[in-house]
């Protein structure tokens, strides 16, 4: 069971009694946040200030993605890109990678030629 669970608002507009028991039980800690404010803890805040700020450079730069042989301007594309590249970026703090602290191993990257 989890320690923490963080969903918006909307996905769970009205828990059941049982369910907010379950998780009171286990000293699960619910953590509800709203599409606009996401203010749940500080590390999903620190990774979307990341992410918002590598997106920012990507931009900045002019760097185009080639997406099915087409150059694209979209962001939104290089998402999972910027993602796998934010779990498996080492902390100076801790020498450890997200990923490996969230499910315990690196996601492998894909050999592209």
């Amino acid at each position: 069971m989890p320690r923490d669970c963080y969903s918006l608002m909307t996905e769970i507009p009205n828990l059941p009694q049982h369910c907010e028991q379950t998780f009171t039980f286990f000293g699960t800690k619910l953590s509800f946040s709203t599409a606009y404010h996401p203010q749940t803890d500080c590390l999903a805040e620190y990774m979307i200030q990341t992410l918002e700020e590598m997106v920012r450079r990507l931009c900045a730069y002019g760097l185009e993605l080639k997406y099915f042989n087409v150059l694209t301007h979209y962001w939104c594309a290089l998402l999972p890109a910027l993602e796998l590249a934010y779990r498996k970026s080492i902390n100076p703090i801790n020498n450890k990678t997200p990923a490996i602290i969230e499910i315990g191993w690196n996601p492998r990257i894909p050999n592209i030629p």
